[in-house]
């Protein structure tokens, strides 16, 4: 039997038993419920015009809040969550929230097509870094986190200063009159807790979101076919631009075993339905190298969204995560039926949109090596070459690591996206490598190889000529900045050096 989608919106329950299963989040707001001030710029989560919030109650009892794209959303994820757009900061009296008022200050808004987006993604901040000015947790972020906080929305108009300097602005305006009662909300969003799977029906499609991985992998078993949703991030694409029919859906968002990370003394595991973000956050402060390419991955509401193990499980040529996980030996965990098996992330991938998985099978995480024993002594670099720094897709992203014993490579592992039908090991390389002196001779003579490992295409974010070049570039960049007498620095890899030096800007 069907049941309601059930949220918070505009300060109630809501209830609703008639959207199609694909409805997106942006066309209930515009459409049924007329909240207009989220608007449709690219359909595809690329312009943040369409930025929400979505609040979920977390085990504490407390609510989480993350911006995300309307545009790409379906509208049963949102089932026991609660759901705010711009209408929402409104104050009983009429008056601005803070937010808005800095952005009116700061002259942070032009022809103002962009700006509900930006208001959302700045409430986000707001909320995350507590506004109250007697609140002893209270955190300020700096322009540089600010800066990352927005990657998602685009402007025509400004040029961003005016908006960033509203940001740093809202924390210095009095709190709002009616600041959200975040534990009444807790209280609302339990009142709407389904403790088992929720089922949603429309015109013959269904929508199913089971609370268990063997629940899931149940309902795989004996439907194929179904459609796997997890942040809609890529699948959300194929209805809006592709107008195609995905048939029936499972959604994992509410599996609470692949939304954990848990780390020992051999392998940090990540649950399938970790997100982006969240996964990042901790692969980062194991391996502080992937922090450049944590802040360049995709922008926050595609990170807060989608997940990695979503993205490992599309397995898209040019999807970031992919080379770093595989220079890192990265493991897939797959289940079938009550069946699971592991492998290593490279063998997933059999050529294009083709996976050694079985039709009934499904990720359930991944697991990736800690930096203990003899892989304390690892050098490790990813590189993302794209035509724009943030929120852009790679023409050429690059992963090397090896582990160093004195001037000698060991363990060599290289991995590449953009350069052929799936990421792929640069195994020639690796040969070139293994057991060499790390010295230029051993580098230059790495390079040639790349043209024996790959033979890349051209399309319309560069050519051939120009990934095989850019690819030897950046396995020399990797020498420079591990060669064992003279190393070239590289900031990035000391966070705190780059927020002290951003608050600083």
């Amino acid at each position: 039997m069907s049941q309601p989608i059930r949220f918070y919106h505009r300060n109630a329950i809501r209830e609703v038993t008639d959207a199609p299963v694909t409805r997106t989040v942006l066309q209930y707001l515009r459409e049924d419920v007329r909240c207009t001030g989220t608007k449709e710029g690219c359909a595809e989560g690329d312009c943040g015009a369409c930025t929400v919030i979505v609040g979920e109650r977390d085990d504490a009892g407390g609510v989480s809040f993350k911006a995300v794209n309307a545009c790409i959303q379906f509208l049963p994820t949102l089932d026991g969550k609660a759901l705010f757009t711009v209408e929402d900061l409104r104050q009983p009296d009429g008056s601005l929230h803070p937010v808005q008022e800095a952005m009116v200050e700061c002259h942070g808004s032009q022809c103002g097509f962009c700006t509900p987006g930006f208001v959302m993604s700045m409430w986000s901040i707001y909320e995350k870094h507590g506004h109250e000015h007697a609140c002893a947790n209270r955190t300020v972020p700096s322009r540089q986190q600010i800066n990352d906080a927005l990657t998602g929305n685009l402007c025509r108009c400004t040029g961003y200063r005016p908006i960033v300097d509203a940001a740093v602005r809202m924390f210095d305006l009095p709190a709002p009159k009616a600041p959200l009662d975040v534990a009444a909300l807790s209280k609302q969003l339990a009142t709407i807790a389904r403790p088992d799977n929720f089922h949603y029906e429309h015109a013959g499609q269904q929508f199913d979101a089971p609370r268990t991985v063997a629940e899931l992998a149940r309902i795989k078993e004996a439907a194929p076919d179904v459609r796997i949703l997890a942040g809609s991030t890529d699948i959300g694409l194929w209805v809006t631009k592709m107008m195609r029919d995905l048939g029936n859906i499972v959604y994992v968002g509410q599996i609470a075993e692949m939304r954990n990370i848990t780390v020992d003394d051999e392998w940090i595991s990540i649950g399938a339905g970790v997100t982006v973000e969240n996964a990042y956050d901790e692969l980062a402060k194991h391996y502080p190298e992937l922090w450049e390419m944590w802040k360049r991955f995709a922008s926050l509401p595609i990170r807060n969204a989608g997940t990695l193990g979503g993205n490992v499980a599309n397995g898209s040529p040019i999807g970031d995560s992919m080379p770093g996980l595989i220079a890192l030996g990265a493991r897939v965990v797959l289940r079938g039926g009550d069946i699971e098996r592991e492998l290593p992330l490279e063998d997933l991938y059999l050529a294009y949109q083709k996976k050694d998985m079985a039709e009934h099978e499904f990720v359930v995480g991944l697991k990736v090596p800690t930096r203990t024993g003899r892989r304390q002594n690892l050098q490790f670099r990813t590189y993302k070459l794209s035509k724009r720094f943030d929120s852009d897709i790679s023409a050429v992203c690059a992963a090397f690591a090896f582990i160093a014993d004195g001037d000698t490579v060991h363990e060599p592992r290289i991995a590449f996206g953009g350069m052929a039908a799936t990421s792929k090991r640069a195994s020639h390389v690796e040969a070139v490598l293994a057991d060499a002196v790390w010295h230029e001779a051993t580098a230059q003579a790495a390079m040639l190889a790349l043209a024996k490992d790959y033979q890349p295409l051209s399309d319309m974010r560069a050519t051939n000529d120009y990934r095989l070049e850019a690819a030897k570039n950046a396995l020399y960049r990797f020498w420079l900045e591990t060669r064992p007498n003279n190393p070239l620095p590289k900031a990035a890899l000391d966070v705190r050096a780059v927020e002290a030096t951003s608050a600083a800007v």
